[in-house]
């Protein structure tokens, strides 16, 4: 299994320094004590995997195959926020898939199993080949504060970048497996499929006991001399880009000022959102699955609530699709909101009222359910009718089927269609509140909460445009669907009680305990629908 570490760094461009220039020093910046620094020198080769026409480039995701230096193996990076990334790394002769690779799937070539599993909704099974190698030879300063702890690596890099076949013929499996720097050693002589490109850059890493305060301090001496920001995100970007095969966009480029503009952006947003979590849920991480179904919800909202930006034909069957994953997952999801709210109920009650084996019932379900229901997303995840949604999908960003009305200007139509969403959620929830309480009252505020959250989707959507007006509205649709949602987890949690009630009564065991939890559940939804009712202004 990958080890995971999360890394936060920054690049600088060195383009405008002579080579033998060396960086600015760094002594004097903020909590580094320029006493205690180290040097040293690494040669790094490095092959990069993506698909033929980039889809990991283009999602924010690399991969590569590095040898040299103290970290030598196989290097999945995925995006977590800011100057922040996760890295995944396995060994060198971890075993590859036949096929995702290079030809043949030998263990030095062919991608790692797990890494092709964790980034199957990026390639959508396109195989995973050779495009760039990466030679560096880098020379690192360890800066450190006045008590001898690490703060901050900067490397200082000459790279030297050489593009690959994409349909890998030029890192063939079995020479590359025997070379001594375990990557490509062929000629380049008479060969027009790959290009050269050579810079130097700096990183910047935290490590130890560093802060983004002290990486604010680097880059201000940095600025100081006149050193800048890279203007990619990665070394492999650069070398796409200055060998003419730039990764291409998820959606092509559009006037700032139109509501078409705004609407691809936030759409390629959510696009990326849910591939970083569906990655998550494929390693089994915290909250990942709800992540998952909170881009695929805030996309099937937004292609609802600005329909009129977009061709029906095109976005309604997509929507449908988008719905049938979030239902596959919600399982998952339901189990793990349930299984949190029983034992929070259980830990509150007292000990002379804990009647029978319930803590242990509890456990039994929520390991069977766990399994059933992890086993049931992965499924769904790994079906071609995912594939083809995520195909869709990613179509629909690259051509988008936008109509004359994308063009107008966007906060008129943001306006409108946020207004439309929140007098329909409010409408619904007037008429919830107005039944008497029961199941009927029960099912009417839970459309009400679908209709809630749609609006704060089309809230969230139109922050960039509207500004505070939005953030307003949003944080008010925020604060009712999690009332509305805390509702009803409450309605579904107090119909698992009865059957976990039904399961005791018939394994001879007392049943009061559960129908203990189930009258606290029903108190607590009286409260719910009372605050809900005081958000509205009518308590």
């Amino acid at each position: 299994m990958a080890t995971a570490t999360h890394e936060t760094e920054r690049k600088y461009a060195l383009d405008a320094l002579d080579p033998d220039t060396p960086l600015p020093d760094l002594d004097g910046v903020p909590g580094v004590d320029g006493g205690r620094t180290v040097n040293g020198v690494q040669n790094l080769d490095a092959v990069y995997y993506d698909t033929a026409d980039l889809r990991l480039a283009s999602s924010r995701a690399t991969l590569r195959r590095r040898t040299g230096g103290e970290d030598a193996g196989w290097h999945l990076k995925l995006p977590v926020r800011g100057d922040t990334r996760e890295e995944l790394r396995l060994p060198l002769d971890s075993a590859g898939a036949a096929g995702a690779g290079t030809p043949g799937g030998d263990g030095a070539g062919a991608v790692p199993e797990e890494f092709v599993r964790v980034l199957a909704a990026r390639t959508r099974g396109a195989a995973l080949v050779p495009v760039v190698r990466l030679r560096t030879r880098r020379t690192t300063r360890l800066l450190r504060d006045a008590d001898g702890r690490a703060l901050v690596e900067i490397a200082d890099d000459a790279v030297h970048a050489e593009r690959l076949d994409a349909q890998g013929s030029a890192a063939g499996s079995t020479q590359r497996s025997r070379s001594t720097a375990g990557s490509t050693q062929r000629s380049t002589e008479g060969s027009t499929a790959r290009t050269r490109a050579a810079w130097r850059e700096a990183e910047a890493e935290l490590t130890g006991a560093g802060t983004p305060a002290v990486l604010d301090g680097v880059e201000r001496r940095l600025r100081a001399a006149g050193i800048r920001r890279a203007t990619g995100p990665s070394k492999l970007v650069r070398a796409l880009t200055e060998t003419g095969t730039p990764p291409p966009p998820l959606a092509p480029g559009a006037d700032r000022d139109t509501a078409g503009g705004h609407l691809l952006r936030y759409l390629s947003a959510q696009y990326l959102a849910f591939l970083d979590r569906e990655a998550a849920v494929r390693r089994d991480r915290p909250d990942a699955v709800h992540k998952a179904r909170v881009a695929l919800r805030r996309t099937r909202g937004a292609l609802r609530s600005h329909r009129a930006l977009l061709d029906r034909a095109r976005v309604d069957a997509l929507r449908a699709e988008l719905r049938w994953l979030a239902g596959e997952l919600g399982a998952d999801r339901d189990r793990e909101v349930l299984e949190e709210r029983l034992r929070g109920l259980l830990a509150d009650v007292e000990a002379p009222l804990l009647l029978g084996p319930a803590e242990a019932r509890l456990t039994t379900w929520a390991v069977r359910a766990g399994e059933a229901s992890r086993a049931a997303a992965l499924a769904a995840l790994d079906s071609p009718r995912t594939r083809a949604l995520i195909d869709e999908w990613a179509a629909l960003l690259a051509a988008p089927p936008l109509t004359p009305a994308a063009a107008k200007p966007a906060p008129h139509h943001f306006r409108k269609a946020v207004g439309k969403e929140h007098r329909r959620a409010d409408k619904l929830l007037a008429r919830a509140l107005a039944l008497p309480h029961g199941t009927a009252r029960d099912e009417a505020l839970h459309e009400a909460r679908k209709k809630t959250k749609r609006w704060r989707y089309a809230a969230e959507s139109a922050k960039p445009v509207l500004g505070k007006p939005a953030r307003r509205l949003t944080r008010e649709a925020k604060a009712l669907a999690s009332l509305l949602g805390d509702h009803h987890d409450g309605v579904v949690a107090r119909a698992e009680l009865l059957r976990f009630a039904a399961r005791a009564e018939a394994a001879g065991e007392p049943g009061f305990t559960w129908g203990l939890l189930y009258g606290r559940e029903e108190g607590r939804a009286r409260a719910y629908e009372g605050e809900v009712a005081r958000l509205r202004g009518e308590g």
